[in-house]
């Protein structure tokens, strides 16, 4: 069996492709540039070409994309976009046109200018599967797994008088309370909450481009999740897991093995100090949800307030680096070898869940042992 794991970030996107007739260490990977920063090269591109940006797709992640179109706006460029790819930047598609100047179009404009050459044509969407089998094709490789897996980050699309932060540390608690284990951050294509947006746009758009059984995931528990491969998080049952991303920082607190409490904050907003602080807080129990949510985080959620020893922190994440000195017991973990692709491990681990039978195929391969009676 093959699955294609993808974690899709700001910076990278990380590609796995999960063969159980290999051991982990012997499957195919990438680790090659985002899509929003691919996109929002396109639109950079644009930009010096002078040409009017003609928007259309789906809800995808923002950062790169939506600063570059800010760019254009003030080089004075045009930007039109349908509704639904316009929510990239907003869900308030209002505050789009009146602060961003964006000008929105019904999909049916969008679709008869699509063929007006004087328009850049940007397509939004957060994975593009013919780009990934490019890729593995350029090194002879045909491309043909039997489901994907596939992360990103969701806010989710909150009401116009609900803060976003809130709003996503309002689900957090809703999955946690209803299931303490982190693939419950992750679905089925048809099964994805209709607030998860950006979720349902991924699986959508992956199921119409391959017509394969498709998982969503959020990245931060997928990387959380991945993280506990590595031997030497497994051993520990009572401890910290933190994903260091570019843009968010996600924190879990174990005891036995039993998630006990977390926190959510903005990676940027963050210094190695201040970082370090709120996981000393994590756990000596003192942290609050106002707390973190005052320092502009999305917040946290406390489950037991028992103080417990800070002498273990698993750490993973592109921006990993932020703890190297700070002052505590870290370890960054490897999880099969490579601390890129945790969100892919975390991806498989919740296949096995969501799937089960899929669980026996994933759950050997990735104990380095391979069976071929199974498939």
């Amino acid at each position: 069996m093959q699955i294609l794991a993808v974690d899709i970030g700001t910076g990278t996107q990380d590609i796995f492709l999960f063969d159980s007739e290999r051991t982990p260490e012997n499957c195919l990977k990438l680790v090659m540039p985002s899509p929003t920063l691919l996109i929002g090269e396109q639109i950079k591109r644009a930009t010096a070409a002078g040409l009017p940006l003609l928007i259309h797709g789906v809800v995808m992640g923002g950062g790169p994309v939506t600063w570059a179109v800010e760019a254009h706006r003030r080089a004075g460029r045009r930007v039109l976009a349908t509704p639904a790819a316009a929510t990239t930047f907003n869900d308030d598609l209002d505050w789009v046109q009146r602060e961003m100047g964006v000008e929105i179009i019904a999909e049916s404009t969008a679709r008869e200018l699509l063929t007006h050459p004087e328009y850049a044509a940007i397509r939004f969407r957060d994975f593009d599967y013919t780009a990934i089998r490019q890729a593995f094709a350029a090194f002879g490789y045909d491309l043909r797994p039997n489901a994907l897996a596939l992360a990103v980050f969701d806010h989710g699309a909150a009401p116009p008088d609900v803060s976003d932060r809130q709003f996503r540390m309002d689900y957090l608690v809703e999955r946690l309370r209803q299931n303490e284990r982190l693939s419950a951050f992750a679905f089925r294509a048809a099964e994805v909450p209709a607030i998860m947006t950006r979720l349902k746009a991924l699986a959508e758009t992956a199921a119409e481009q391959t017509g394969l059984p498709v998982i969503v995931m959020d990245t931060a528990p997928a990387a959380i999740l991945g993280a506990r491969d590595d031997p030497v998080v497994a051993r520990h049952t009572d401890g910290i897991v933190v994903n260091v991303g570019n843009f968010h920082t996600l924190a879990f607190q174990f005891r036995q093995n039993r998630f006990v409490r977390l926190f959510e904050h903005h990676t940027g907003l963050l210094t190695p100090a201040t970082l370090a602080g709120w996981l000393r807080a994590l756990a000596d129990g003192t942290l609050t949800h106002r707390a973190v949510f005052a320092d502009h985080g999305h917040g946290a959620l406390v489950l037991d307030h028992t103080p417990a020893p800070l002498d273990f922190v698993a750490v993973v994440g592109p921006r990993q680096a932020m703890l190297r000195d700070a002052n505590l017991p870290v370890y960054h973990a490897v999880p099969h070898g490579d601390q890129m692709l945790a969100g892919c491990f975390g991806l498989l681990r919740a296949c096995a869940d969501l799937v089960p039978e899929w669980a026996p195929v994933i759950v050997q391969a990735l104990a380095g042992q391979t069976d071929h009676s199974l498939w």
